[in-house]
């Protein structure tokens, strides 16, 4: 997978565009908040010649899907994953080490492995995180950045939640790639060594 990242919004919000290598993409957390940040999603899109299939959510503040209306109106057949739009994803339950839910066929149709949806409340409730487990590619939101976690003291934020979701997401492949909803990609098994909240 091709990973493209965006830095949007005040917050610089990162907005992923994820594709395929053969013309499908899917995006993780439209942060797009002015019509310049939208232009330049939909240029890059039309330049490399990418169809848009899906947009996922790790959770709902405002600068992660501020540009959600934008892309629903620009491409009105893409599907929208997350906690609070559907759940037809499969949902991996890493305290029993159980996969439950069903698969969803828009990745699978589209030449893209299926993620695995991991409920990781803390950030706020309906936070969650995407794994790609063939490709070892993780996509937290803010629930797990490069040393660092998302703030608990926003409505919905809750540090024992937060702290329990890290111990999960600890479970995961030391080499399994980490993409935060802001700052810079880390892994798995540098957030081990050097988190201090893990």
């Amino acid at each position: 997978m091709n990973i493209k990242t965006f830095y949007f919004n005040p917050y610089r919000e990162c907005t992923y565009v994820v594709d395929n290598g053969q013309g499908q993409c899917f995006i993780v957390d439209p942060g797009m908040y002015s019509p310049t940040e939208e232009q330049r999603i939909t240029d890059y899109i039309k330049l490399r010649e990418l169809q848009l299939i899906a947009v996922v959510i790790t959770h709902s503040h405002p600068d992660h899907i501020c540009g959600l209306d934008f892309l629903r109106d620009s491409y009105p057949n893409i599907t929208v994953f997350g906690f609070n739009y559907n759940k037809r994803l499969q949902v991996l339950d890493l305290e029993k080490e159980e996969i439950t839910g069903c698969c969803d066929d828009v990745f699978s149709q589209n030449h893209f492995s299926s993620p695995l949806v991991i409920h990781t409340p803390g950030h706020k409730e309906d936070s969650v995180c995407y794994y790609f487990e063939k490709e070892k590619i993780l996509f937290t939101g803010d629930t797990l950045f490069q040393e660092s976690v998302g703030r608990t003291d926003l409505e919905g934020g809750d540090t024992n939640q937060l702290l329990h979701s890290l111990h999960l997401l600890m479970k995961l492949p030391e080499d399994t790639a980490v993409y935060p909803g802001h700052a810079y990609p880390t892994t798995i098994g540098h957030e081990k060594e050097y988190n201090p909240y893990v």
